[in-house]
């Protein structure tokens, strides 16, 4: 049995069968014959192991960036899964390539944005998806799935629902709008005041990158400092209906419009108001600045944050009569 610890953000220390770090398409495929039933990790910066599990890990570290036609106002480029998000990010905003950049600082490696549809700052992965690289575990082909098939939702994918446990994710491939063409997005949370704040009126993407940057290095714990996984829980989604009829009781009760008929509740609102944030129970808690994210101060058992995340939970439920749900991929429960 070998420790996941190295291997997870949350740093956790439960024991997996075996673990591969997989290079190349041929080694996967070959690992994927003798291991047909392989736990698949990126970066390990959304997931939670809170048991022992007697299963192979296999850490994805497929590389490379190529641009796959090119277009007059864009390109589409292919990026392996092992690429760093952020390098990516940071990749595109060097060749003048916009899209990604309020993306920026989230953690991880490229073969998860899909899983999870990642999204911040008022963009999404599926604004500029537009298709998956994808291996067949079970018979090894290779295939590229479209934007439409993937069902991307709110921090949600075919990849997380039916299709679970099918796939390993390969490749991304996006579209990148070239200089001139780009429709930068500062509508959302701080990014307008902290440009403001350099004196800056006309963004590039570079500017929108940095001002967000700034924002999430005082927000969020650096995992490297303190282990976490992120945002723990998501944003709940409500009906304007139920959410007219919280306000009745919670007038300072802030949301965000996703439909004519639903709305956002920001869940780290929600866990501050119940008076989780900053709390800690043995060696987890609740971040000081940031009430979403739990964080680890030395717990080798993931139990640990599952325990407290089932009280904050239960605390909102009882206060605000909404369910809060784990963005994270809980393994072993």
């Amino acid at each position: 049995m070998k420790s996941i610890r190295p291997y997870n953000t949350f740093k956790i220390d439960h024991q997996v069968s075996e673990i591969y770090v997989i290079e190349s398409i041929d080694q996967l495929r070959e690992l994927c014959k003798e291991h047909p039933n392989p736990i698949i990790i990126g970066g390990g910066s959304n997931v939670l192991f809170v048991q022992d599990v007697e299963r192979p890990v296999f850490i994805i570290d497929l590389k490379g960036i190529e641009v796959v036609h090119e277009g007059e106002t864009w390109n589409e480029v292919r990026i392996a899964a092992g690429e760093d998000w952020h390098e990516v990010v940071m990749w595109s905003i060097d060749q003048g390539l916009g899209g990604i950049e309020n993306l920026s600082l989230i953690p991880g490696k490229c073969g998860a944005a899909p899983m999870q549809n990642i999204g911040a700052y008022g963009t999404e992965l599926a604004d500029v998806l537009i298709n998956v690289g994808c291996m067949d575990k079970q018979i090894g082909a290779l295939f590229h799935m479209g934007k439409e098939a993937c069902k991307l939702g709110y921090r949600d994918s075919i990849f997380k629902q039916e299709a679970k446990d099918q796939y390993v994710i390969t490749s991304i491939t996006i579209r990148l709008t070239k200089e001139k063409h780009h429709n930068v997005n500062v509508s959302y949370g701080d990014i307008k005041s902290v440009l403001k704040q350099k004196g800056i009126t006309q963004p590039s993407i570079k500017d929108v990158s940095d001002a967000i940057i700034a924002i999430r290095s005082t927000k969020l714990p650096d995992p490297l400092e303190i282990p976490n996984a992120g945002s723990f829980f998501k944003n709940p989604i409500i009906s304007i209906e139920n959410y007219n009829q919280l306000k009745l009781d919670h007038p300072e009760l802030p949301s965000y419009p996703v439909t004519d008929t639903h709305c956002k509740v920001p869940a780290g609102w929600l866990i501050d108001r119940c008076g989780w944030k900053g709390v800690m129970i043995g060696d987890v808690g609740v971040h000081s600045k940031q009430a979403l994210v739990l964080v680890n101060h030395g717990s080798k058992n993931g139990q640990d944050i599952i325990n407290l995340s089932r009280q904050i939970q239960k605390k909102v439920a009882d206060i605000y009569n909404i369910d809060l749900v784990p963005e994270v991929n809980v393994i072993g429960s």
